[in-house]
């Protein structure tokens, strides 16, 4: 696991980490999103790297501190430079900063331009135990096509991540890591086509999903009704790692 405390005067000026984190509730595709303390300013999860840290160790560092979790499917996918992304923030940097109480040097440092890594990560709603800090004092999960106006150029941050996730929907299985370990053919389909934003054939989604020969069916989910209960399905890991690096 990387280094989980990294100091404030052990970060690298100027760079930043934010983290748009997928998760399917109530069939919907929705993000976690932190308000800064003490303000009506929404954001995504976010920090800085550390001098002697890798960017990639930074993102699972700051998603551990901010879920609990470990072992998430991660994906780096751009990186946020544009001039424009800080012109006209300084004043909302400010205001951030003191209603939260921080100093004129903090304030400073906060203030100056700096560029952004963008990580989108895939988690199982049901296991994310949201952890609040100095900076944030609520948190909540929002419709992924219902974000508020967010901090800086987070909204755009989103919206990239989202496409991100769209075109390796198949590719990398990303679908998968959004599910419990067993589910049915309905369950995997209806996770599809919240990601995608548009309905998919019944038929043609399960013969292709089964073409893959990735999954591995375990035995009917019993509803106690008069009907044909459906099945249940997982993924099976080491297939499923035969398929991505053939996909590669």
């Amino acid at each position: 696991m990387p280094n989980r405390d990294v100091l404030k005067g052990d970060w690298l000026p100027n760079i930043s980490v934010d983290c748009v984190i997928f998760g399917f509730q109530e069939n919907q595709l929705k993000v976690l999103l932190l308000k800064f303390r003490n303000n009506e300013v929404w954001s995504l999860p976010g920090g800085f790297i550390g001098k002697e840290e890798d960017a990639d160790d930074a993102a699972k560092r700051i998603l551990w501190q901010r879920t609990g979790l470990e072992n998430l499917y991660l994906q780096q996918f751009h990186t946020f430079g544009d001039l424009k992304r800080n012109i006209g923030a300084i004043e909302k940097h400010e205001e951030i900063n003191l209603a939260m109480g921080r100093s004129f040097e903090d304030m400073k440092w906060l203030s100056h331009r700096y560029i952004t890594i963008g990580y989108y990560a895939l988690v199982e709603y049901s296991k994310v135990k949201v952890t609040l800090n100095d900076v944030s004092d609520d948190s909540a999960w929002m419709d992924v096509d219902q974000i508020p106006s967010l901090f800086l150029d987070h909204n755009v941050i989103v919206k990239t991540g989202l496409a991100h996730l769209r075109a390796s929907i198949d590719t990398k299985l990303a679908a998968f890591n959004l599910l419990p370990e067993t589910f049915t053919m309905s369950e995997l389909q209806q996770v599809y086509e919240t990601i995608l934003g548009k309905e998919l054939v019944r038929t043609n989604f399960q013969r292709k999903m089964l073409s893959l020969d990735i999954l591995e069916r375990i035995e009917k989910k019993y509803t106690g009704g008069a009907h044909k209960a459906p099945y249940l399905y997982r993924l099976d890991k080491k297939k499923a790692e035969a398929f991505l690096s053939s996909a590669s």
